[in-house]
């Protein structure tokens, strides 16, 4: 498998090399490059993943080099690195589309996990994008979904809704397909030659939702040095698809209500209605009219959008679908690794019917993917996919299984056993939030609020 590159650009020798030493040692290729010019020029003799990008150099600024780098590989990934005193500066670079930030002294524990949840997303996006093309053909969509009565039902469901306009709530588990089901709505609407733009809104600093949602005029804020369009305008005719919107705040579920019912958006700093005509498509992990009740998220907004709703089961309870995504995900590493791994052994497809999943589709797309790299035959054996001990979907030795209190609903012993779990994942990581938002497959966003309103 290709090493994934990393160009560090800075103008501090000794930065560049002891920065080098750690992301080396972390099994990255490096590259350097003390300007913002040999910067450029290197991205197009290298073509790395991810640029970390000091925000002063001594030819240009951080915004300016990026700008130039995007040019070259417009889905190059860039992490800014700032002073304290330059943080505001970092996170106008955010809303220029660099992917995040970290300030000098930084941990080097939470710069790798920014870097690995950098390029994860990356290769997601990526992987959704090689998707994308291939949903046109039904069967491929059944394969990959599975053939469980459960999932044909939803593939009717989304045969049904998909030609109309109306709005659909996609609820399910992280990992579920919710993002897949979404294109497969928009591939067979009558918007499907118009764009499918996403948001994730877990991902969104709050500062720069409204920019983002709504775009912007030159002189809107410090550093808006042009007009941008937002994500209305740029999915103009075509499908919005609001992932994770239990996240938005107050006000922009305010705003966002607004548009829904007008059908139009003003800039930061403009004064020009514009009128917009976008499907909206939105996803949950969590339960929205439960996310209502809570006072986390606007009723009037919930009804408006509630539509038509889809519920993604997660993996386990559609256990007969198992076997089928286990054969499409090792053909595709096949393609993908040059290899021709043909085979599961029996005591490797027990240990996959027996694993708890729960990170679902996603995880276990990852699991057989790292499995046909590691294979050293033409058999998937039980060491090649797991490296721990392999938690029960019974739950029999689990520390978390416990009586259940019989006084209590179905969503206090979920969020009972969701305290459980998250507890453990903070001390497994020494009280390290980022970290154990890495262990338990959560956008830290969504870990901190989490945390938040369960007082931990």
């Amino acid at each position: 498998m290709k090493m994934e590159t990393i160009l560090i650009v800075d103008d501090d020798q000794d930065f560049r090399f002891n920065l080098s030493t750690i992301l080396t040692g972390a099994g990255y290729e490096v590259r350097t490059a003390s300007t913002g010019h040999q910067a450029i020029k290197d991205v197009a003799r290298c073509a790395p993943s991810l640029a970390l990008l000091d925000f002063r150099l001594p030819d240009m600024d951080g915004i300016k080099v990026f700008e130039g780098m995007r040019k070259i590989d417009r889905d190059l990934i860039a992490i800014m690195v700032t002073g304290y005193g330059d943080v505001k500066g970092a996170v106008l670079a955010m809303k220029m589309g660099v992917h995040d930030y970290i300030a000098k002294p930084f941990d080097e524990e939470e710069l790798i996990l920014i870097i690995q949840k950098a390029l994860e997303t990356r290769s997601l996006s990526q992987e959704v994008e090689r998707l994308r093309t291939r949903l046109g053909e039904s069967r491929d969509v059944e394969d990959f979904m599975g053939k469980s009565p459960r999932i044909q039902q939803i593939l009717k469901q989304v045969e049904i809704i998909a030609p109309t306009n109306m709005t659909v709530v996609l609820q399910g588990a992280s990992g579920t397909g919710k993002e897949l089901i979404a294109r497969r709505i928009h591939y067979l609407s009558r918007r499907r030659d118009r764009p499918f733009v996403a948001v994730d809104c877990g991902a969104l600093p709050e500062t720069l939702m409204e920019s983002e949602f709504f775009g912007y005029e030159k002189g809107a804020f410090t550093g808006a040095d042009g007009r941008k369009d937002g994500r209305f305008e740029q999915a103009q005719g075509g499908t919005l698809f609001l992932d994770e919107i239990a996240n938005l705040s107050e006000a922009i579920q305010m705003k966002l209500l607004r548009v829904l019912q007008e059908r139009k958006v003003r800039h930061l700093g403009g004064q020009k209605e514009i009128n917009v005509d976008v499907r909206i498509l939105v996803a949950s992990n969590f339960l929205l009219s439960e996310q209502v009740r809570l006072g986390r998220f606007r009723e009037d907004l919930f009804h408006r959008l509630n539509e038509f709703q889809i519920a993604l089961p997660r993996l386990t309870e559609r256990m007969e679908d198992i076997p089928v995504l286990a054969k499409y995900f090792r053909e595709g590493a096949n393609r993908e690794f040059h290899k021709d791994v043909k085979h599961f052994s029996p005591e490797a497809m027990k240990g996959i019917l027996h694993y708890a999943w729960p990170g679902n589709v996603r995880e276990f797309m990852n699991i057989i993917r790292r499995a046909v790299l590691l294979a050293d035959s033409d058999t998937i054996e039980l060491d090649q996919l797991f490296m721990n001990p392999i938690p029960s979907t019974s739950g029999a030795n689990d520390e978390t299984a416990k009586p259940l209190d019989k006084g209590a609903s179905f969503e206090e012993i979920t969020r009972n056993f969701e305290m459980d779990v998250i507890r453990k994942a903070l001390k497994e990581a020494g009280g390290k939030k980022a970290k154990a938002a890495e262990l338990l497959k959560l956008n830290k966003k969504t870990l901190y609020r989490k945390l938040k309103s369960m007082n931990i």
